[in-house]
């Protein structure tokens, strides 16, 4: 959870920079990385793939909390190549496709992610 706390910073401080298209990255990054994180909590040998909606999914397995979030990980999954590769785009290259207001839906969505995920692990540990 410290790495996913330091994508989240990171993802405030590119925005705060301007850098849109890294901000809504590194957000769809601390979401996955959250959703991994409470899976292996979980007793998961491997966790594998990208995805958040999936891992969302997965972690509803366990705890169906979590079901609610399915959507938003969607959400969050349409920024993990766009925000990266020209190709990713119909056209132009990501520091050109994103502006602040694109940045701040998927920071708020990865902080809600991350907050369901520290109350589920409490919850393992209480």
């Amino acid at each position: 959870m410290r790495q996913v706390q330091r994508n989240l910073d990171d993802a405030r401080y590119s925005q705060a920079g301007g850098r849109y298209h890294l901000a809504c990255f590194l957000s769809q990054q601390a979401g996955e990385k959250a959703l991994k994180g409470y899976l292996y909590a979980q007793g998961a040998g491997r966790v594998w793939g990208y995805s958040v909606a999936d891992l969302v999914r997965k972690a509803a397995s366990c705890d169906p909390v979590f079901e609610a979030l399915v959507r938003i990980g969607g959400t969050l999954d349409r920024h993990y190549i766009p925000t990266r590769y020209p190709n990713g785009l119909p056209g132009g290259i990501p520091t050109e496709a994103f502006d602040a207001d694109d940045a701040e839906k998927p920071l708020r969505q990865a902080e809600r992610v991350i907050r369901q995920v520290a109350e589920a692990l409490q919850r393992l540990e209480g």
